[in-house]
């Protein structure tokens, strides 16, 4: 069929994906589709090239990683003009992006021997004629199903710790951003020519359906919370395990002794980078009633001297996915309707395919730009008693993904009761750079980690091997066991465990 041209909507021309800006429309270039044959393909390929990487051993793996890591800085510029071209999102963003993706390939290369290598376990007295270890085995093929706001540091995280534990990964790249996903597969080919070990599959929704089905050990997906749910369901089939990162509605929480000035340039980054598309995003804000007021104007005012635009000197550009702009259109009118106040922005802010800041005040609770994912440059922002109602608020979703606490006398202690899977202290996002620390969510937010030794763990099997180092005293598991070996077996329980201490 002729491919249509809404600037940034991704279609299928002829067989092959058309990649658009978003912006202008401009075409930034076209993959082939894979149908199920061509993934099944892929997936057979992998599991050849699996067997061959697992080999290596770490050390092999490290080398050509870090190899990998190294080509993809020197030509980090190449990259981030790619990702430009189909998300629209500035380069010097792109540049940060990809800087994040080479600290997460550097960290997997280098720490997965430390975390996953052979190691002895202490035994206990009842089996110690018995030697444990522990170890952790590869899955073989991991599948990952990457998204388009961030398709180079968010698909990098399950990919460099998929490979470091000495697996063989099928990448799909979001429909969005195909170019940038095929760039992170060829480039890998370039820097390990010997073996298919990262190959990109294209495609829409039944592309990332068929590799859930394509017999892989583990898939890997980041993306909204509907589509998780989907992938879990197809994954359920076949009982692939699943390592999913839904939907956010981050909040961040400024307490009375906060440093405002601070806590407003976080509020503004994290709510308006990328345009707002980012999973982690600060979408809520709750200050307590002595600093509100000042923590309002500090928002809009810093929020008000961003740019938007197509330009690269611009502060953040464009709304990636078209419908993506609907959404965000509903809940500013939704907010208003319902007696919120925009204090900047509003709806004549949402000038597709852009969307400038946008904060909103006295917006009730149960309104949907409070309790739905918004993914666009705009905050709320509440007032509160004290951080025990701003943690009940902010607790009050089914989301948990990140979150913020200002303040320093109750910021820590906030930011334990937060329920998320990651809280930054006078910061906002810093943990998604903190490579050696796992990054997931909780409830509608999915489960599972990358990054971090949870994020090699989360890409291997934990193998137990025991091994007789001497005769049994206590013959238990047996057939041939004696009435007298049971009753110095009771003995043995009595004295082990009969009185707590």
């Amino acid at each position: 069929m002729t491919a249509t041209r809404t600037p940034g909507m991704p279609v299928i021309d002829d067989g092959t994906l058309v990649s658009t800006n978003p912006a202008t429309g401009a075409e930034a270039g076209r993959v082939p589709v894979s149908d199920e044959a061509a993934v099944a393909a892929a997936v057979e390929r992998a599991r050849t090239a699996a067997s061959w990487w697992q080999q290596l051993g770490y050390d092999g793996r490290r080398t050509r990683l870090l190899r990998w890591r190294a080509l993809m800085a020197e030509r980090v510029t190449e990259l981030a003009a790619l990702v430009h071209a189909e998300t629209g999102k500035p380069e010097a963003e792109a540049i940060v992006e990809a800087a994040g993706a080479l600290e997460h390939v550097d960290w997997a290369a280098r720490n997965a021997r430390r975390v996953l290598g052979p190691r002895r376990v202490r035994t206990r007295l009842v089996l110690a004629e018995h030697g444990a270890h522990l170890e952790y085995q590869p899955f073989g093929v991991v599948g990952v199903i990457g998204p388009w706001n961030y398709p180079v540091l968010t698909p990098c995280g399950p990919i460099s710790s998929a490979l470091a534990a000495g697996n063989a990964v099928v990448l799909k790249p979001s429909e969005y951003t195909p170019l940038t996903g095929q760039w992170l597969a060829d480039t890998f080919a370039e820097a390990v020519p010997e073996q298919p070990v990262l190959q990109a599959v294209h495609g829409l929704g039944d592309t990332g359906a068929a590799l859930c089905r394509a017999g892989v050990g583990k898939v890997s997906f980041t993306g909204s919370t509907a589509t998780a749910k989907k992938v879990m369901a197809t994954c359920a089939e076949t009982l692939t395990p699943v390592v999913l990162e839904g939907g956010g509605k981050d909040a961040l929480i400024v307490d009375a002794d906060a440093d405002v000035a601070a806590a407003a340039e976080a509020i503004v980054w994290g709510a308006m980078t990328n345009a707002g598309q980012t999973c982690i995003g600060i979408e809520r804000v709750y200050a307590v009633e002595p600093v509100y007021d000042a923590v309002v104007a500090a928002v809009v005012e810093k929020a008000g001297r961003l740019t938007v635009g197509v330009e690269d000197t611009a502060d953040y550009g464009p709304i990636t996915m078209p419908g993506q702009v609907e959404v965000i259109r509903r809940h500013i009118a939704d907010a208003l309707e319902r007696g919120g106040r925009a204090v900047l922005g509003g709806l004549d802010a949402v000038r597709p395919p852009f969307v400038h800041p946008t904060v909103l005040v006295d917006v009730p609770e149960d309104s949907a730009a409070v309790r739905e994912e918004t993914f666009g440059p705009t905050v709320t922002i509440a007032k509160v008693r004290d951080v025990d109602e701003a943690v009940a608020r902010a607790n009050a979703l089914p989301y948990g993904l990140g979150g913020a606490v200002f303040g320093r006398a109750r910021a820590v202690a906030a930011a334990r009761r937060l329920r998320s899977g990651m809280t930054s202290v006078n910061s906002v996002l810093t943990y998604v750079g903190m490579s050696s620390l796992p990054f997931g969510g909780v409830g509608d937010s999915g489960f599972g980690r990358i990054h971090g030794d949870d994020g090699l763990r989360e890409f291997s099997r934990s193998k137990a091997i025991t091994t007789r180092r001497g005769p049994t005293l206590l013959p238990a598991m047996t057939f041939e066991r004696t009435p007298a070996q049971v009753a110095r077996l009771v003995k043995a329980i009595r004295l082990l465990y009969g009185r707590s201490r």
